[in-house]
C-alpha cells in the first residue's frame, strides 16, 4: 500500500475515485456527523478530505468547513463546487499549517490510518480542535472494504497457502475497538466511543470484465498467477448468482471523542 502514500496515485485516480470510492465512503458519513453538532457557527476540518463526501455533508448544516488534502487533484475537486462556506486546501495532515485549538470538530474520514505517521496526524487533529470540542476519525475494521476486503478473504479461503500482503501498522491497531480508543486517548482525545457501522458496498460484476483495473493497486491481487486469477472470478461470479450487482457488507470503525 505505499503507493497510497504518494501525491502523484492519489493526483491521477482523483476523478474515478469521485465516481466511485466517494458515493461509497459518503455511505459513512451520516454516523460520522451523528454525535457532533453542527451550526452554522461552527467551524469543522475535513482532514484527508478526498473529494469532499463529509465536506460537503457537514457544510449542508451551514457550518464553516475547511477542506485538507496532500492531493492538490483531490482538492481541485472540492474547489471546484465554489461552495461559499467551503475553503479548500492543500495540506499535509501530518503537518497542517493552521493555528491551535481552531475548530469545533475534525474530522478524517478513512483518510489518517493511511499517513506514514499516523500518530502525528491524530496528534495534529487534536492540536487543532478547541477545548470541548470534538474529534471523528473513521477506519475499516478489516482489509479495507468493498471488493478489496472481498479479495483477501477469498485468497484466505480458496489460496489458504499463499500469504497476504502486510497492512499499515496503523489498520493493525486501530481496527479494534479497544486499540483504536487506546489511541485517540494517546493523541490527547478524551471519552472516545467507537460505533460499528456496517453499510454494503455495491460491485458492479461488469467490472470482472477488468478486474486488473478493479484490484490493480492491491499486491494481493498482482501477485496472483492467471489461474489463480480465474479461481477468485469464478467464486466471485458464483456468489453474485447472475445479479448485476454483488453486495459486499463492509464495516468501519468510527471513533468519537472530545478534546
Amino acid at each position: 500500500m505505499r503507493e497510497f502514500n504518494k501525491v502523484d496515485h492519489w493526483d491521477s485516480t482523483a476523478e474515478r475515485y469521485e465516481t466511485t470510492a466517494h458515493p461509497y465512503t459518503a455511505r459513512y458519513v451520516d454516523a460520522a456527523l451523528a454525535g457532533v453538532p453542527l451550526t452554522p457557527a461552527s467551524r469543522v476540518l475535513d482532514v484527508a478530505a478526498g473529494t469532499g463526501a463529509l465536506t460537503f455533508a457537514a457544510a449542508a448544516t451551514g457550518a464553516h468547513v475547511v477542506a485538507t488534502d496532500f492531493s492538490p487533484g483531490m482538492i481541485a475537486r472540492i474547489a471546484a463546487k465554489a461552495l461559499p462556506n467551503v475553503e479548500a486546501s492543500v495540506m499535509d495532515g501530518q503537518a497542517l499549517d493552521l493555528p491551535d485549538a481552531g475548530f469545533d470538530a475534525v474530522f478524517s474520514i478513512f483518510g489518517v490510518f493511511m499517513f506514514p505517521d499516523w500518530r502525528k496526524g491524530l496528534t495534529e487533529m487534536v492540536r487543532v480542535t478547541r477545548p470541548g470540542g470534538h474529534g471523528v476519525v473513521a477506519v475499516w475494521e478489516d482489509r479495507g472494504a468493498g471488493a478489496f476486503m472481498l479479495l483477501g478473504r477469498l485468497i484466505r479461503r480458496l489460496l489458504p497457502d499463499r500469504a497476504l500482503a502486510a497492512m499499515p501498522e496503523a489498520m493493525t491497531i486501530l481496527n479494534t475497538t479497544e486499540g483504536f480508543a487506546r489511541e485517540l486517548v494517546a493523541a490527547g482525545y478524551r471519552d472516545p466511543r467507537i460505533e460499528r457501522v456496517t453499510r454494503d458496498f455495491d460491485l458492479d460484476m461488469a467490472l470482472l470484465d477488468d478486474l486488473d483495473s478493479l484490484f490493480g493497486p492491491s499486491s494481493d491481487w498482482t501477485s496472483l498467477d492467471p489461474g489463480e486469477k480465474n479461481l477468485i472470478v469464478s467464486e466471485l461470479r458464483l456468489m453474485a448468482r447472475e445479479q448485476p450487482q454483488l453486495q459486499i457488507p463492509s464495516t468501519a470503525l468510527i471513533g468519537l471523542a472530545r478534546r
